[in-house]
């Protein structure tokens, strides 16, 4: 019997926006290539937000079904909205707040008897532990993800899954990530791992299982590809929402003058920060992935350097969400058209074919009819213009936030 070589899906993390693009990219990537569905892959390894797509692929829903429950999510029974990213850990907020009159005590004590030589700021410091862990609470996400796996056809137990699924975390406690699906690792529910794994420090708690706390599979990795390849992927294909903006490459490709990433304030410049460090410890792991398995061919699409529109959208908007998606489906094509030569090589060694005509077809789009979600992506993107001397969502950059405190620690 000859075994049918095995294929993967990899997906990096990168918050609201990087699952939107990630939508938008697979759904190019479905239509185009023929000999490949992204919903029949071997293994499937989610990071972060990419875990919430990656749970959904091996359930066997579609890009473009992901793309009416999250995108068009006022057509859906049960749409997602991005509030339920914005509810305060007030669960949280309670725990630290009674801590603070033993903490209070303890350090007047402690004051009172060094008789102020200890400090008052050293002995008061002990306060921090009252401050909250987290910011939001993301229990709705595992809340809203319970119900989506709940439907007909849908699992939330990875052992009943068709195809294998990892999602990965990182144990905060000894800063070893753990992959979630894995044998002893595969009774957590796929909705709870999925928060565990999106658990971003400092913007949400740690998410506790089986007595260990755990958060954002990206403190170790970006897209931990590798766990796919040790599962035998010949050929894995790996998406990568976030990449470092390139201000000089867009004022050069838009023959307007080079506008500073500084304009946009704190949250471009944390915003910059975070995507240089994912994608300069990424960048070292691909080389790794070609010496460590040479029989198997890893397929990278990203953004590229000089994408305004995916640096500058506010996710948070209802027509910028749609029109990122968009955005991410036509600019994949175009990443497909202009790689299809060395491609179409590498998908040919595993039966797969880039379909041209499909390609070729300017009509093609994820717009629904009939709906005006204002600009059209377009090669004429001014980048002063496009939010650069506006302030970050909130979310947003308390998420690039994350990058002055936790990237620093990440390997790559």
């Amino acid at each position: 019997m000859v075994t049918k070589p095995v294929r993967g899906i990899a997906l990096a993390g990168g918050g609201p926006l990087g699952a939107i693009y990630e939508i938008g990219a697979l759904a190019a990537i479905g239509e185009a290539l023929e000999g490949f569905d992204p919903t029949d892959c071997g293994v499937y390894v989610g990071v972060s937000s990419g875990g919430f797509i990656a749970a959904g692929l091996a359930n066997g829903l579609s890009a473009n079904s992901m793309h009416e429950m999250f995108i068009e999510s006022d057509t859906a029974d049960d749409p997602f909205e991005p509030e339920l990213l914005l509810r305060p850990a007030v669960g949280e907020y309670a725990t630290r707040l009674a801590l603070v009159p033993q903490l209070v005590a303890s350090a007047a004590r402690q004051y009172l008897e060094h008789g102020g030589s200890a400090g008052f700021f050293e002995s008061f410091g002990r306060l921090a532990r009252a401050l909250p862990a987290g910011i939001f609470d993301n229990t709705g996400v595992g809340e809203y993800l319970t119900r989506l796996l709940s439907g007909p056809g849908r699992t939330n137990d990875f052992r009943q899954l068709k195809h294998k699924l990892f999602l990965v975390a990182t144990d905060i406690d000894t800063g070893a990530w753990v992959p979630f699906g894995a044998p002893g690792w595969d009774e957590v529910p796929i909705a709870l791992a999925v928060q565990a794994s999106a658990a971003l420090p400092g913007l949400f708690p740690p998410v506790q299982i089986g007595g260990r706390f755990y958060v954002d599979g990206a403190l170790n990795k970006t897209l931990h590809a590798s766990v796919a390849l040790r599962e035998g992927a010949k050929l894995l294909l790996c998406i990568n929402p976030l990449v470092p903006f390139d201000s000089r490459r867009a004022a050069s490709r838009t023959h307007r003058k080079a506008a500073s990433v500084v304009e946009g304030g704190l949250p471009s410049i944390l915003s910059q920060t975070f995507r240089t460090l994912i994608f300069s410890r990424m960048q070292v792991g691909m080389g790794r992935y070609g010496r460590d398995y040479p029989d198997a061919d890893v397929v990278l699409f990203q953004p590229d350097r000089d994408d305004a529109e995916m640096f500058f959208t506010n996710v948070f908007s209802y027509s910028d969400r749609r029109r990122l998606c968009e955005h991410a489906y036509q600019r994949t094509r175009e990443d497909l058209r202009r790689r299809r030569s060395e491609l179409g090589k590498i998908l040919g060694r595993h039966g797969i074919r880039i379909n041209e005509t499909v390609l070729a077809d300017p009509r093609r789009t994820l717009l629904v009819k009939g709906r005006r979600v204002g600009r059209r992506p377009t090669d004429e993107l001014d980048v002063t213009a496009i939010k650069l001397g506006a302030t970050l969502d909130r979310l947003e950059g308390l998420l690039m936030a994350w990058a002055a405190t936790a990237g620093g620690r990440a390997g790559p």
